[in-house]
């Protein structure tokens, strides 16, 4: 795991202009599993990375870089379902809120947990594995595919996913009940 200091990515704008278009697809991705609209989604990984750059000298990350931002994109997301909900909450009526079933409130939650879990966990695998295991499940990539375009064997794209699903079930073994 590489410990980000504000000499990294955070004081060089090529830096952080290259890192903004290897994880984009990645983060719109995320945001869109939270407020399910993409066009929103893509306006709030827009605005977590403006946000960082503007406050770059004000922030200090401790962790990677996909960490904090996966987490800031994951609190924008949350945030804004929080305000839409309130102003959905001015728009209903008596009857619809009095239909609200709390059993699906804590599923949602239970299953934002195990997501924020997963992708903290993503985050915490090294570049290469995080970016083998994003092309093959976020992106859809065959091993094949993968090994083209990153110059690497099919045997090396297999090995990296198998080191990278096994890291996984380690660090998620305290949500194995839920998929349960």
């Amino acid at each position: 795991m590489s410990e980000i200091n504000n000499s990294d990515i955070l004081s060089d704008s090529r830096k952080f202009e290259k890192f903004f278009k290897e994880k984009y697809r990645t983060l719109c991705f995320i945001a869109g599993k939270y407020v399910k609209d993409i066009d929103e989604a893509e306006e709030i990984v827009q605005e977590v990375f403006v946000k960082l750059w503007e406050k770059r000298d004000q922030i200090e990350i401790k962790g990677t870089e996909m960490a904090y931002i996966s987490t800031s994109v994951k609190n924008s997301c949350l945030n804004y379902l929080k305000h839409k909900a309130i102003m959905a909450e001015h728009e209903k009526s008596e009857a619809l809120r009095m239909s609200f079933d709390p059993s699906e409130t804590e599923n949602e939650m239970v299953d934002m947990e195990l997501e924020t879990a997963i992708l903290n966990a993503i985050a915490e695998l090294p570049p290469q594995r995080q970016k083998i295991f994003s092309m093959s499940r976020v992106d859809g990539l065959k091993y094949r595919e993968i090994a083209e375009k990153l110059g690497l064997s099919v045997k090396t794209v297999e090995a990296q996913m198998g080191t990278a699903l096994k890291q996984l079930r380690i660090k998620l073994k305290d949500f194995i009940g839920i998929f349960l």
